[in-house]
């Protein structure tokens, strides 16, 4: 379930409570007169069934409590009652399988933003897969596929484009575009600095990998892709998030691009435009699919117009 809170212009408490007494899916009401000091009004929460949010949420939004007021989810780890049982068997579907539509936009419209700790993440894990490159270690490479970032946007543009919510893939696009070229560029000159210093051996470092699966673009290149691209969408869109892991190790975005920097670096240009390869392949795989997820799961729900613009930051 997931705790709902609104804060209610005075006038419109009464047409808040009466949409969450009256449906099914609401239970746990609390009234809080006067309790919002900005901006003022009463403080009304409750728990609500995942299956029914986007219905309940969309009530109030039509009330102007968005505009007006507020409304905040946020998930119930464990709740100990009866009504709320009832709440949840009177709606239909399961909650691991309904999609928080507001939820979700929330999430990949923050994880979208071109801001300093996102640059970091995704440069740190670039000069990893630097360093996995020229001591020909797959544990570090793992690492730095972790690190990464990159998903965020990823699934960002997926939510912009089945919603139709330009100014997200806006967003999301001017991340990747500038994020992954500037990233490359500090793993460039990492790699020209640890050369010049003969911190590693280039012959060696060109030599037979155990990363070399890396910039070998193939068919499973995109099979992998179309894979991780459902899988981590299923996950961001149910409450089993778990999954979010095995995407980023199974996904070679970053190490792409890292691998390009050092083999640019290097002059080996032949890996280099392969390892690109490799990165438009898998950025482009991992949106299609998790495109085509979204899909399926807007069909088969009810999606009010998520017209609001993003929040700047």
């Amino acid at each position: 379930m997931l705790h709902l809170r609104a804060v209610s212009p005075v006038e419109r408490t009464d047409d808040v409570l009466d949409t969450l007494t009256r449906h099914p899916g609401v239970t746990h009401v609390v009234l809080l007169r006067g309790a919002a000091v900005q901006p003022a009004g009463d403080v009304v929460e409750a728990d609500v069934a995942r299956e029914a949010t986007d219905e309940v949420v969309a009530s109030l939004c039509s009330l102007g409590v968005d505009r007006d007021g507020g409304v905040t989810l946020e998930v119930i780890d464990t709740a100990l009652s009866d009504s709320a049982d009832r709440a949840e068997e009177s709606v239909p579907g399961d909650g691991a399988d309904a999609v928080v539509w507001e939820e979700l936009l929330s999430r990949t419209g923050e994880e979208s933003k071109l801001n300093a700790t996102f640059q970091a993440f995704l440069t740190i894990a670039c000069l990893l897969t630097a360093v996995a490159v020229v001591t020909d270690s797959p544990v570090t490479l793992v690492g730095a596929m972790v690190v990464g970032p990159e998903f965020g946007p990823l699934a960002a543009i997926a939510v912009g484009l089945v919603l139709r919510r330009w100014d997200l893939v806006r967003r999301a696009g001017l991340a990747l575009a500038v994020g992954f070229p500037l990233a490359m560029l500090v793993t460039a000159f990492g790699a020209w600095l640890g050369s010049f210093t003969e911190l590693f051996d280039r012959d060696l470092a060109l030599a037979g990998h155990q990363v070399d699966f890396v910039f070998e673009v193939g068919p499973f290149s995109l099979i992998v892709a179309l894979l991780a691209g459902a899988a981590g969408m299923l996950s961001m869109t149910s409450a089993k998030s778990a999954a979010l892991v095995g995407v980023f190790i199974s996904v070679t975005t970053v190490p792409a691009a890292g691998f390009a920097a050092v083999a640019a670096v290097l002059g080996e240009w032949d890996i280099c435009l392969r390892s690109v390869a490799q990165l438009a392949v898998n950025l482009v795989g991992v949106v299609v699919a998790a495109a085509l997820v979204l899909t399926v799961r807007h069909r088969r729900g009810h999606v009010r117009d998520l017209g609001r613009p993003l929040a700047r930051g």
